[in-house]
């Protein structure tokens, strides 16, 4: 049976692409294969999994050329025989998914939260009708591009067996030049990766409050996120702190939403999370609903006690 091939260009998420294909193969048959484009150090990392790693050096592959990394994949499908690519699907990832499908004349699915093996269809899980529901769907034929939702599935713990190899693909040059990188600006935040999440949304006051709950976010070990006005309408906060369906979906141990209101908009990026426990003054607020903890009561003066009892 053709095999599995994942490729991310962020290591942990090649190492949760590692746990998805393991659990396919399990089910269904085919060997697990990874690609590693200009990155000897992630090689290094998933052969430390167990995985068998094939190392592409090509200076003409660069990340940020989607087109080219999907040509270099489209090689690589062939050479290892792989029918079925796992990719990560974080902003790069969904557009790496499309480009790729469309040169492999592979089906496509992206934004999978789980996956499940019925024969030899790989039933997919993914949100729908704007995040009101959620769809199982699968690809009807041979070839499958399947984008996985960051933190969906743990990473690949360690383990024997793995190895690396070369793999040579010939793609033609990028359109695209590297100049240099630069570091993100240090109020960026990672939203995704935060343990713990203080949420803000439309039932705060001011811009100046947004100082407070920052602090309380700090006090619990966690970051300051918000819903999509609060950075769009408003411009309080930056767009890389959205959570929901134009934003982030991120799976914390702990979120606290304050002011939020519960659209099923926002509610898609944070319904994962262990615990959640919401603020609203509105008792009839949807966001009751779905929080383990909940509170009536203006969020203001409970973030003030919060603050207070853990100074």
């Amino acid at each position: 049976m053709a095999g599995i091939l994942i490729y991310s260009d962020k290591d942990k998420l090649a190492r949760e692409l590692l746990t998805v294909a393991g659990l396919m193969a399990d089910a269904r048959g085919g060997e697990v294969k990874a690609a590693c484009i200009n990155n000897a150090s992630q090689c290094q990392l998933l052969s430390a999994a167990g995985a068998r790693v094939y190392k592409i050096e090509n200076p003409a592959v660069l990340p940020a050329d989607v087109a080219n990394v999907a040509v270099a994949l489209k090689e690589a499908c062939g050479k290892l025989d792989c029918s079925i690519v796992l990719l990560s699907s974080d902003r790069r990832g969904r557009e790496l998914a499309g480009r790729l499908a469309q040169v492999l004349g592979a089906g496509c699915l992206t934004d999978i939260s789980a996956v499940k093996v019925e024969g030899e269809q790989i039933h997919c899980q993914r949100n729908a009708l704007g995040g009101a529901t959620v769809a199982t769907q699968y690809i009807d034929g041979g070839k499958q591009v399947l984008a996985i939702v960051p933190r969906a599935f743990a990473p690949a713990p360690d383990r024997d067996g793995g190895s690396i190899d070369e793999l040579q693909v010939e793609v033609p040059p990028s359109r695209i030049k590297l100049l240099e990188f630069r570091a993100k600006d240090s109020s960026s935040a990672n939203i995704e990766e935060a343990p713990v999440l203080v949420v803000a949304g439309q039932g705060l006051n001011s811009q100046q409050d947004l100082a407070a709950v920052e602090s309380l976010a700090k006090k619990l070990g966690g970051e300051l996120a918000c819903s999509k006005p609060l950075a769009t309408d408003k411009k309080w906060l930056p767009e890389d702190r959205v959570i929901g369906l134009s934003g982030k979906k991120c799976q914390p141990d702990l979120a606290v939403l304050l002011g939020i209101s519960g659209q099923v908009q926002f509610t898609v990026g944070i319904r994962d999370a262990r615990v959640i426990v919401a603020v609203n003054s509105d008792e009839n607020a949807y966001i009751h609903q779905m929080a383990d903890y909940s509170m009536v009561a203006d969020l203001h003066q409970v973030v003030k006690e919060l603050n207070d009892a853990l100074a």
